[in-house]
């Protein structure tokens, strides 16, 4: 549901504005008694600065990823200067629209975001306005539209994912091994303690690119949220969903880096290289979302490839120009 808010100055200041979006309790464990809520971000286009491939007809809706939130006003740029308008989810219980005793990032299934993903689109009123609907993914946000977009066919005119997480680190057989018993876990101990997984390594390499943000206090720990049999099983039945097929109803963009680095100990490789995500295994799960799958992959790219060192972010940013001058346009 959408309640009547008001658009109020964000956080990345000038040029961008956010508005909550109240949701229906969705009776995860460990939540405040309160609904949830989600936030909407927005950057509207002044005149284009770019006028070769206009996207005046067009709103980007971009979802962030794991243990993340939306930051990236320089992505913003990359669509505004050519007349999109540009919008933005923190999705519940991330950056801006995460409460104090919440598990952050927690949801026991990935369909639960389908309501802030359909206020958002409320609120956006593309459909109302006769624009084109470009949806725009990053890890597990990519996962997250994926999804959406195959149960919501015709909806989105593109899809464009950011190294989204389409497959377990494990692989196909290693993912249909654990699967069993992270389902048995978080049926009985769903906000149960994993292993830290995540070393820190990819904050570090973002600090030492320099395209680490400075986030407010909780919202990008550096080595990410606590994990929890619940989401994990969430996640893996989404991963279960793409490989045995689905279908985006539109054209897909997939962005991924050249190649992966071990995120077992610091390596400088790390700085040019994905080490979140088996690449190659994206790759192959990539082709699984739809008809016309485009896949780009990326010399020197790290996981987030906007956050790369400026040869291979430019790179990323001609793809998403040439692939929406070619299908959005």
């Amino acid at each position: 549901m959408v309640r009547e808010e008001e658009w109020v100055a964000d956080l990345l200041g000038a040029g961008f504005e956010c508005r909550p979006l109240v949701l229906s309790s969705d009776g995860a464990p460990g939540s405040s008694d309160d609904p949830p809520c989600a936030t909407l971000v927005r950057s509207l286009p002044s005149a284009p600065t770019r006028i070769w491939g206009s996207l005046r007809n067009v709103d980007v809706l971009y979802v962030h990823g794991w243990s993340d939130y939306f930051f990236q006003s320089g992505l913003a740029e990359l669509f505004t200067s050519r007349g999109a308008r540009f919008f933005a989810l923190d999705l519940r219980r991330y950056g801006r629209s995460l409460r104090a005793g919440e598990p952050p990032g927690y949801t026991a299934s990935l369909e639960v975001y389908d309501e802030e993903i359909e206020a958002a689109l409320e609120v956006m009123a593309t459909a109302d306005t006769g624009r084109r609907l470009v949806l725009l993914g990053h890890s597990t946000g990519g996962l997250t539209l994926t999804l959406w977009a195959a149960r919501h066919p015709g909806r989105a005119a593109a899809l464009v994912l950011n190294s989204p997480w389409l497959e377990l680190q494990l692989g196909p057989l290693g993912r249909q091994a654990v699967a069993p018993l992270v389902g048995a876990r978080a049926r009985w101990d769903p906000l149960g303690a994993h292993p830290v997984v995540d070393l820190g390594f990819y904050t570090r390499a973002q600090r030492e690119i320099g395209t680490l943000p400075q986030a407010p206090d909780g919202w990008r720990p550096e080595r990410g949220f606590p994990t929890h049999p619940g989401w994990l099983a969430a996640v893996i039945a989404g991963h279960a969903r793409v490989a045995a097929g689905v279908d985006v109803g539109c054209p897909a963009l997939v962005l991924l880096s050249s190649r992966s680095v071990s995120p077992l100990r610091w390596d400088d490789a790390m700085t040019a290289a994905d080490s979140v995500l088996v690449v190659d295994d994206i790759a192959r799960a990539a082709t699984r979302i739809g008809g016309l799958v485009t896949i780009a992959r990326i010399d020197d790219a790290i996981h987030d490839v906007f956050l790369s060192r400026e040869p291979a972010r430019r790179i990323a940013e001609a793809h998403v120009e040439h692939f929406l001058h070619a299908v959005v346009r």
